[in-house]
């Protein structure tokens, strides 16, 4: 008697729930760096290597993901990953000095790499194809959420615990994931397994790890270095061009390649990966962006910018299934064409932001973006996987979890870099309006001056204490100014995107979905 498989909402609980961990874990740790500086007596440049080392590992696994399937089985795999992810984080939560934290923290991505693409590809075949778009809005909740509530969940454990407790917490549902995995997921028969007389593809392994690793710190320190100014980011930016374009080259000529680079002669699948690094680009930048606004330059504190960010998270949960079940019955290039729109939309409302903007305003744009998002990650991966077949899912998987992640970290470089570069610009164009000459500057300089004056203050020291107000509100309408170039550039790029998706073939849908090809 045939064994009766399992339930697919139990194989998604056994995938989802190592999956949002090691998802959170890209940056929950990110509020707790000076705790940890102070912690195990780090200089700050050192300490960022925390989430450095974990983003570079992760990057490394995440596109030999499928091939690492192949050789211990997909099941043996996703256990082994969980098992290294737990006992890293334990020792991470343990580690006595900031050299011991690293080494675990890359341990960490190691085991924690190939759990995104995995998980999506089970997801993707555990349900019907009708219901592919429903399953990947179930992967949206973590893929999505998890940057926003690791910053949110990591700061409170920190101010409440202590910085440890962040990765301690682990443990406990990493056990509890082994369990899930033992006993729900299991190898398909058409799964492909290496054989013991098959080469390893040690050549590309190596391009790859070395490109991967040297574009990865030169995404995370390059604004901090200075970029192509300091000698090691150069070196670095090298070496990755060099390997990396090497290794496209070397697995497009063989047989067994490590990564199958020839996925990407689907078109829906090329045109999918682009819209992905760019959209996830535009997105994990105004993640970024908008807290920096809200705190440096309106003053608001870490709750309140919570108040702004978490009803999007809210927002996201409930919108996602829907989306997810309008896959079903709508063409999904129209319900990812609605997504770019809107994502482009909450951006030029961004855009249009001002230091006088009150609390409801800064929540309603983060809310429309929220909205924007769930209908751009949901149809975006259907119709990006619509004519991959089974055999292939796991490549085709691992790959479009890399550029999702990629993007992600090109977005974050590129807001941090443009927003410098944007308040230095507007800073020289305010300050020539500075001078004595400037009827405007003169007379607010003079209000300024009287007012300190008659405070009981000497006349030299109210004019140094206006001239000083004055620069002061310079550098805020400066930097809003920067924040606003941003925010516009991020919603042009969704702009783009939405003239760009349509190359995608029209998916299958009713019927014929069932009958695919997969």
């Amino acid at each position: 008697m045939a064994e009766r498989a399992p339930s697919k909402w139990l194989i998604t609980l056994a995938v989802m729930v190592p999956t949002l961990i090691e998802i959170l874990d890209t940056s929950i740790a990110n509020v707790a760096l000076q705790h940890i500086q102070g912690s195990l007596s780090a200089g700050q440049d050192e300490v960022t290597w925390v989430l450095t080392s974990y983003l570079v590992s992760n990057a490394i696994v995440i596109p030999i993901s499928g091939y690492l399937s192949k050789v211990f089985g997909r099941r043996n795999y996703l256990l082994l990953s969980v098992v290294v992810f737990t006992v890293a984080s334990m020792m991470c939560g343990l580690a006595t000095s900031l050299g011991m934290l690293i080494f675990f923290r890359i341990v960490q991505g190691i085991g924690g790499g190939g759990l995104q693409p995995m998980s999506q590809a089970i997801l993707l075949e555990a349900y019907p194809p009708k219901e592919r778009g429903l399953a990947m809005a179930i992967f949206a909740m973590g893929a999505v959420l998890g940057p926003i509530l690791g910053p949110l969940l990591g700061g409170y454990i920190t101010d409440n615990y202590s910085w440890r407790w962040i990765f301690n917490i682990n443990v406990p549902v990493g056990m509890l994931a082994m369990v899930l995995i033992w006993l729900y997921i299991k190898d398909p028969d058409y799964l492909e397994r290496r054989k013991s007389g098959d080469t390893v593809d040690y050549i590309g392994l190596a391009l790859l790890s070395l490109g991967l690793g040297s574009l990865q710190v030169v995404l995370d320190k390059g604004q901090q270095d200075d970029w192509f100014n300091n000698d090691f980011i150069l070196t670095l930016s090298v070496v990755a061009t060099l390997c990396l374009t090497s290794f496209v080259v070397w697995e497009l000529m063989r047989k067994e390649p490590i990564v199958d680079l020839k996925v990407f002669r689907d078109r829906s699948f090329a045109t999918g990966n682009v819209v992905m690094f760019f959209g996830y680009f535009a997105f994990f930048g105004a993640i970024v962006l908008l807290p920096l606004y809200l705190q440096n330059l309106m003053g608001y504190t870490a709750f309140l910018s919570g108040v702004v960010l978490g009803p999007g998270g809210l927002i996201m949960l409930v919108v996602l299934p829907v989306v997810g079940k309008l896959t079903q019955r709508i063409d999904a290039r129209f319900i990812l064409f609605v997504g770019l729109l809107v994502s482009a939309y909450s951006l030029f409302t961004m855009a249009g932001f001002s230091l006088d903007i009150d609390l409801g305003t800064a929540i309603t744009a983060r809310n429309i973006q929220a909205v924007g998002i769930a209908f751009f990650f949901v149809p975006l991966s259907y119709l990006t996987m619509a004519f991959i077949p089974k055999k292939g899912m796991n490549n085709a998987s691992a790959v479009f979890n890399l550029l999702r992640n990629l993007g992600g970290s090109f977005g974050v470089a590129f807001v941090t870099t443009l927003l410098a570069r944007r308040a230095q610009f507007h800073q020289a164009r305010l300050i020539e309006n500075m001078t004595p000459y400037n009827l405007t500057y003169q007379s607010t300089f003079a209000q300024i001056k009287d007012y300190l004056a008659a405070k009981a203050l000497g006349l030299y020291d109210a004019s140094q204490m206006a001239g000083a107000a004055l620069y002061k509100l310079m550098l805020q309408q400066a930097n809003a100014m920067a924040f606003c170039d941003v925010f516009h550039a991020q919603a042009m790029m969704f702009m783009g995107l939405a003239v760009l998706m349509w190359i995608m073939k029209k998916p299958p849908m009713g019927a014929k979905l069932d009958e695919g090809t997969h």
